[in-house]
């Protein structure tokens, strides 16, 4: 292989061989290709002929393998897309699946009181997918976003930065501590939410994430059931709670928000349809 300098389409033809064990070989191969070239996606295809450059080649080479070592391409590249926004991504926080944007398109869809005035509160922000996603759209809307990492915290501000987004602010502290007497139009959250014995915790990309972010006690519920324990006192009234959750966990997240006073509970498929975000009013 590095006695031979390969086109562009031998390159991706290659990885894509050596990345069987991955659900997305063929993206993965562009992704990692691209990077390496210094190019967008849309080269690869206007230039299947050209060949790389030794440093080219062996700098895709060394790419590749880390993937095959199981790398998430996001840490790889050190940049991950949500929402059309480009996000730095670090091992210090979970990197954003596509899913979580169902949870962005149902905010936006819904009628939220004095938005303007109280704004939007997003726990566990992690690299502030979310709350620099509903500040793009609202960009007369304050959105503070709260994660307990300090690294996450730094990175969030960073990307906000990048993307000139002011009217996003981010705090560290353990859920609402930090805003403490303030009230909120809307408080959304992707907490953990995974069962500390999901056998999945040892498969593909999430063996690279902190599993302070993935996990909580009580089968997955724990940190859930916090929040929704403890929103109402953030929320103006007929505010709405949104979070994500587990596939199995629509039924336990619906009791939960019922429990504490909540109406028009309901809970909204992903986009293989799986249960993933459990909403609820404040009234």
């Amino acid at each position: 292989m590095k006695d031979k300098l390969l086109t562009i389409a031998d390159a991706l033809d290659w990885a894509r061989q050596q990345l069987v064990q991955s659900e997305s070989a063929a993206l993965d191969a562009r992704v990692l290709l691209a990077y390496s070239l210094e190019k967008p996606d849309s080269f690869l295809f206007t230039w299947p002929d050209k060949v790389l450059t030794d440093e080219q080649q062996v700098r895709f080479l060394a790419l590749i393998a880390r993937r095959v070592a199981g790398e998430p391409v996001a840490h790889i590249t050190q940049v991950r897309e949500f929402w059309s926004l480009p996000l730095k991504v670090s091992p210090a926080t979970l990197i954003p699946r596509p899913d979580t944007e169902i949870l962005v398109e149902q905010v936006l869809q819904l009628e939220l009181p004095k938005l303007h005035e109280f704004g939007v509160l997003d726990l566990g922000t992690g690299t502030g997918a979310i709350a620099l996603a509903l500040a793009s759209e609202w960009p007369n809307v304050s959105v503070i976003g709260i994660d307990i990492q300090g690294d996450a915290v730094e990175l969030a501000q960073t990307n906000g930065q990048a993307l000139g987004l002011s009217n996003a602010s981010f705090k560290q502290g353990s859920w609402f501590e930090p805003v403490t007497g303030q009230q909120f139009s809307l408080i959304v959250s992707n907490p953990p939410y995974i069962d500390e014995q999901d056998r999945h915790l040892s498969e593909g990309d999430v063996r690279f994430e902190p599993r302070s972010a993935l996990v909580a006690k009580d089968h997955g519920l724990a940190d859930l059931a916090l929040i929704a324990r403890q929103a109402p006192t953030y929320l103006v009234e007929r505010g709405y709670l949104v979070m994500e959750h587990g596939y199995d966990q629509g039924e336990a997240v619906r009791t939960l928000l019922v429990e504490q006073g909540f109406s028009d509970v309901q809970t909204l498929a992903d986009y293989c349809q799986n249960d993933r975000i459990t909403l609820g009013k404040w009234s």
